[in-house]
């Protein structure tokens, strides 16, 4: 009897597999548990045309990503915060103030995607994206620095 996998069996295969078992497999143990459906006419091309449907969403999913990607690289991020006397920041900058930023810029990226150690002094450093797809992006953070008392009135 011919079966379509909904989900991942142990040595028989994956979700999506068309596999040969036997009857009282399938009756007893596949359906009752709904790891798998009777591969019928019908259901093998709903299964196909779900197949073309996900791959035309992989497709335009890996375009929106490599454009996101292009525009993101060499980006610069630019932050101005308070620093001490001995000129390190107050509250340094991470992947959450990096992430608030791009926000506003109108980047949707999941922050645990931003990768940079915590940057606790003024300067240029560089922050690592990482995309779906395996695709990554270099954005040019600048932290620029005013005095604590600097400012105030």
């Amino acid at each position: 009897m011919k079966v379509i996998l909904l989900a991942k069996v142990a040595g028989l295969g994956e979700i999506d597999d068309i596999k040969e078992v036997a009857e009282g497999y399938a009756v007893n143990f596949l359906f009752p548990r709904h790891l798998a459906v009777l591969a019928s006419t019908k259901s093998v091309s709903e299964l196909n045309a779900d197949k073309r449907r996900k791959a035309k969403e992989e497709e335009t999913d890996l375009k929106t990503q490599q454009s996101m990607a292009s525009r993101l690289d060499g980006l610069p991020v630019t932050f101005t915060e308070k620093t001490n006397e001995a000129g390190f920041l107050y509250a340094g900058v991470g992947a959450q103030k990096i992430f608030d930023s791009l926000k506003k810029l109108g980047f949707e990226i999941d922050k645990n995607r931003i990768s940079v150690n915590l940057i606790k002094e003024p300067g240029e450093y560089s922050a690592t994206i990482k995309l779906r797809h395996g695709l990554e992006a270099k954005i040019h953070v600048i932290v620029n620095s005013i005095k604590n008392n600097e400012g105030q009135v």
